[in-house]
């Protein structure tokens, strides 16, 4: 399927680094080929293997025509590339690259037609050989790092199986369903986009979109991801976006712009790299002249040791550094379900030292169950309170009715069901009038809670007293359940040396007894929706670093106000504009793993800016020929070899990222 949104540049992005990255591979073949000759006919080299008896009258203009033709042909990406760095005024690695190749090429030049020296012309190809060689191998990596959205696009299928309206069925390409189509899923299947089940049941395999490695039981009314796998049963579901609109569209749109983006790692990166371009030109320079000042080694000599310094010093391994990281550190998260839209933010929040939890829908599963149920009648059992209530609450949408009629059916006649506003809710059952009401709506009738009630409720249960005709019959208390993950993630982040703080708007008994049970350090109760970002702020304004977790809607202010906002359980709606990091799943785990990710992140950027820039403090110094006394020089090509292997080992040690698991 065709995504939309965005998907005519990002396939030409693609195209395009698959040209380039044919381009080097062709341009380092030929241009090898080409060095064999300059190689066997240099009097260096040919004295070195004892080749001298292959050498002819003008084998130096043969030599110089091959190295011409590998000069323009195997340089030419670093002499287009200077002029493009010199045209934005940004002099970087292909400008010191082209500067090299081209000192060593037109002195060659003018010492064979009559000036005095020595040519550098097997240094020159050689030179440019292993440039070619590190390009195709850094392109490579960099095309490595983004495979991860290449699969992701690859899980849609191309085709359907679209529901006709007068029954049967056609296959049709996935890029022309429509929303509201209705489509058959078969076991084994992927779901073609997404869509919501309108029959049937199965079990969903959505690890490679969501990172969720369980199946995932769907049924009538639950949403599937497009790009899932239809595990064991045959459903049929109705279309509910396509193209640029899919989860799976957005994720990978959210991973490009990440990747694309500039943190402020990154930009230090970028500014080394431009002073080290101009450290090497200027180490360059001062290498010329005191080897001219200072030594009687010839004017070639110190051209070479200058032309030395300017290779090792390419800043290339600089520039591939952070770039390289963010590429695999978001592919990765992006496969685990952790979704990152601010790169600051994620960087920041390695540094966090408190993380705020909203309660409901994040610590608890924000759906209530049954926890007690007491009979005060004694021609009524529990089952029977029970049974009564949900014959009322059938005809209720309320978060406490549903958990009510969750697992009790009944088959009791039920009519005048009415709400009664802020209390609860009142209907005829079997020809008795049943009301199921709140704690306040009782005590305002002046009816005796029994203290057996009064200790549950005061654990901090919520209360749905029973009353028949008027009389209390029973109570059936309920508890927010608490979300497996929770404590475990609680004693993690503590572990970790974070603060882990608590946000509810509910009463303080309810707060006390949520907080004991998963383990927070403090907790706030009684917060209204509008307080939460208050909060939030007082609590920055201790100097802490703070993460606020929540899910993205009532918690929008305070995920704004925070340094990280961590919306979790986003499902399949990826576009919540206040949260820095989205969290697919509604697991508190995951809030411990993008922590973790973002530290082993910035380790891994920090290891490579080191790499990167700290290798020149032993390689410079032995280019220029600080230790040439001792018989210990570098020449331009093995200076390139250097260069290109610190380019290489960067591309490497980021690479590990994806070896770990978060």
């Amino acid at each position: 399927m065709k995504h939309e949104h965005g998907s005519g540049q990002s396939e030409h992005q693609d195209n395009h680094h698959g040209h380039m990255i044919a381009d080097f591979r062709k341009r380092f073949w030929v241009s090898l080929a080409l060095s064999i000759p300059v190689l066997i006919f240099s009097p260096v080299i040919a004295g070195f293997f004892h080749l001298e008896s292959l050498s002819f009258a003008g084998d130096q203009y043969v030599i110089f025509l091959f190295a011409t033709l590998i000069y323009f042909y195997g340089g030419w990406p670093f002499l287009s590339g200077l002029y493009s760095e010199l045209k934005k005024k940004q002099p970087g690695m292909m400008t010191l690259v082209a500067v090299a190749i081209s000192v060593a090429f037109f002195y060659s030049a003018a010492v064979l037609f009559g000036l005095s020296g020595k040519g550098l012309l097997w240094e020159l190809v050689t030179l440019v050989d292993i440039m070619l060689l590190g390009h195709w191998i850094e392109m490579k990596s960099v095309a490595g790092a983004s495979r991860a959205l290449e699969e992701l696009a690859k899980l849609i299928p191309e085709n359907a199986r679209r529901l006709l309206p007068g029954g049967g069925f056609e296959d049709v390409s996935v890029a022309l369903i429509r929303v509201n189509d209705n489509i058959i899923i078969r076991p084994g299947e992927r779901v073609p986009t997404d869509a919501v089940i309108i029959e049937g049941e199965t079990s969903i395999n959505q690890s490679m979109i969501t990172g969720e490695s369980k199946l995932v039981l769907k049924k009538i009314g639950d949403e599937v991801i497009g790009g899932s796998i239809n595990s064991d049963g045959s459903v049929t579901a109705k279309i509910t976006k396509i193209g640029g609109d899919t989860y799976l569209s957005q994720i990978i749109e959210l991973v490009r712009r990440a990747q694309a983006s500039k943190s402020r790692t990154q930009n230090l990166a970028n500014r080394a790299a431009m002073w080290l371009t101009l450290i090497a030109i200027g180490g360059g320079l001062v290498t010329l002249f005191s080897w001219l000042a200072f030594s009687s080694e010839g004017f070639g000599f110190a051209l070479e040791r200058t032309i030395a310094v300017i290779v090792i010093a390419c800043p290339h391994a600089l520039g591939l550094a952070i770039p390289l990281v963010v590429a695999f550190s978001t592919s990765l998260s992006a496969r685990n379900g952790l979704l990152i839209r601010n790169r600051d933010a994620f960087e920041n929040a390695r540094k966090i030292d408190a993380v705020i939890f909203d309660k409901t829908g994040t610590l608890t599963r924000g759906e209530f169950s049954i926890s007690n149920t007491l009979s005060f009648d004694s021609k009524s059992s529990e089952q029977d309170v029970l049974s009564i209530a949900a014959a009322v609450e059938s005809r209720s949408e309320h978060s406490i009715a549903k958990a009510i009629t969750k697992n009790f059916s009944h088959s009791d006649e039920v009519r005048n069901f009415k709400i009664i506003a802020g209390k609860g809710a009142e209907a005829t059952v079997s020809g008795r009038i049943i009301q199921v009401l709140s704690q306040e709506a009782v005590l305002e009738k002046g009816l005796e809670i029994s203290a057996q009630a009064k200790d549950l409720i005061e654990q901090g249960r919520t209360a749905a007293f029973v009353l028949s005709g008027g009389a209390l019959i029973g109570v059936i208390l309920l508890d927010d359940m608490l979300r497996a993950e929770s404590p475990e993630a609680i004693r993690q982040l503590k572990e970790q040396g974070m603060r882990t703080i608590m946000l509810t708007g509910d009463n303080e008994e309810v707060a006390s007894r949520v907080a004991q049970e998963v383990g927070v350090d403090e907790y706030f109760s009684e917060i209204l929706p509008d307080k939460k970002a208050e909060v939030v702020k007082n609590i920055m304004e201790r100097g802490l670093v703070v993460a606020m977790v929540g899910d993205g809607v009532n918690d929008a202010p305070a995920l704004a106000q925070a340094d990280v906002g961590i919306a979790i359980g986003a499902g399949t709606d990826v576009a919540i504009e206040t949260a820095d990091i989205i969290l697919a799943r509604s697991n508190p785990l995951d809030v411990v793993r993008v922590i973790l990710l973002a530290r082993r992140t910035y380790r891994k950027m920090v290891q490579n800016l080191w790499w990167a820039s700290g290798y020149n403090i032993v390689a410079l110094p032995l280019a220029a020929g600080v230790l040439a006394g001792f018989g210990i020089l570098l020449s331009p090509a093995l200076g390139a070899v250097f260069m290109s292997l610190s380019t290489v080992i960067v591309a490497a040690n980021a690479s590990l990222l994806k070896a770990g698991t978060i």
